[in-house]
């Protein structure tokens, strides 16, 4: 499934995403969240956050956000034979 989706232009995304702990504010907390996604406007990630901050209580702090595409033009090649070994 991720080939499918890289072909598609989806690129591995990680965000670490800090956060206050409910319980104790001054304390902040990391998560790290990784999936294949659509950059820059990253509609998993938001969909995502946007859920954190409806149903969790720890509110966020602050978003650093990766993106690195897998399969570049120069990486994919036509191969014109196959040779078979035993």
């Amino acid at each position: 499934m991720s080939l499918v989706r890289q072909l598609q232009n989806h690129r591995l995304t990680t965000a670490r995403i800090f956060y206050h702990l409910p319980d104790f504010p001054a304390v902040l907390q990391q998560y790290i969240w990784q999936d294949y996604d659509l950059a820059p406007d990253f509609p998993h990630l938001r969909r995502f956050l946007d859920f954190w901050q409806r149903e969790l209580e720890g509110p966020l702090h602050s978003v650093h956000v990766m993106s690195a595409s897998l399969i570049t033009s120069s990486e994919m090649k036509v191969v014109h034979r196959e040779f078979v070994l035993h």
